[in-house]
């Protein structure tokens, strides 16, 4: 696949998800077969006013590429001058611009999913990042629409072609189902079928048969994981495997898995500090967890996690306590 002149080897995208895509998880992600990243949203708005805080997300790591940065916001002079900013610092490959975001502080401010309700301006603010970005192609994420009675993504679509956008990701979902129900494939191919541009299928994968499926009866180009990885970034290689008609790779054992979630936590301090990447360990080492009878003990430990030491006791006690004989 090629997103205007980008090439991408393999199929397989990790979704952008604030509080979730950091650098550490990425970098996991990658390791274990996603072909493209994408960071977690960040405001062009505060770009364009020097917010500390936000340059960090732009932070690509050595060898994430080709990989994108997502911003958001509904001005066209900020989107521009951030989308510029952002291009210099990150040396990414791609700026996405997300036109999905359901959350109401962002979507009720017209950004994310609010920009989209109204397509000529979605249209407007992607042209002006395509003037920012520097040459880099431009891509956008969207959903269906605000709810099911307002069903815009074709006309969305389309009038961000017309606008230049090298690729669109349709997250089969209204703004209104937030991340419940059952996306809609149906719509991802209708999509598909109506543009010239590469399409994006995002939406109910969690397992390779998925990832197969929803290629196949969308023809579309990509597949963008997006909560399937949440604690199992293996799922990119067993996916791997099925869209190449392999057999399926099984999960590691649970103390390779643990270990694995260690070291996205020691990848995170060392951007983050160890505060911070303690505070997100208590939701990632959970989700690394799910599904491990009597692991109970030790999600109550993790919630209250601080240290570095002990997350690495945690990893300790559950591999001397939980494994599987067989493991």
């Amino acid at each position: 696949m090629r997103i205007g002149g980008v090439n991408i080897e393999t199929p397989l995208a990790l979704a952008p998800m604030a509080g979730v895509t950091d650098l550490a998880f990425r970098t996991i992600c990658r390791e274990l077969g996603a072909g493209y990243t994408v960071t977690e949203m960040a405001s062009a708005k505060a770009l364009c006013y020097q917010g500390k805080k936000t340059l960090p997300l732009l932070k690509l790591g050595d060898g994430e590429q080709p990989a994108a940065i997502q911003l958001f916001g509904c001005e066209e002079d900020c989107m521009e001058k951030g989308a510029a900013i952002a291009a210099e610092y990150s040396g990414c490959d791609v700026i996405d611009i997300n036109m999905g975001c359901p959350v109401p502080k962002v979507c009720n401010n017209g950004e994310g999913s609010g920009l989209a309700r109204d397509p000529e301006k979605a249209a407007k603010v992607a042209a002006a990042v395509i003037r920012g970005a520097g040459g880099k192609p431009v891509t956008a994420k969207i959903r269906l629409g605000w709810d099911k009675g307002h069903l815009n993504y074709l006309e969305l679509g389309k009038r961000l072609q017309d606008a230049g956008v090298a690729a669109v990701t349709l997250h089969a979902r209204t703004r209104v189902q937030m991340y419940s129900g059952m996306a809609d494939w149906n719509a991802i191919r209708q999509l598909k079928e109506s543009l010239s541009i590469p399409v994006i299928a995002n939406g109910d994968v969690f397992s390779p048969k998925d990832a197969a499926d929803i290629l196949k009866r969308t023809g579309a180009d990509m597949v963008m994981v997006g909560r399937g990885a949440f604690g199992n970034p293996w799922l990119f290689a067993q996916c791997a495997a099925a869209l190449k008609g392999e057999p399926i790779p099984e999960r590691p054992p649970l103390a390779r898995r643990c270990q694995t979630a260690e070291r996205q936590i020691r990848l995170a301090a060392e951007h983050k500090g160890e505060h911070i990447a303690c505070l997100e360990a208590r939701k990632h080492y959970a989700w690394y967890l799910k599904g491990i009878p009597y692991a109970g003990y030790y999600k109550e430990k993790i919630a209250r996690v601080e240290t570095l030491e002990q997350v690495s006791e945690i990893t300790k006690g559950i591999c001397r306590d939980l494994m599987d004989p067989e493991d």
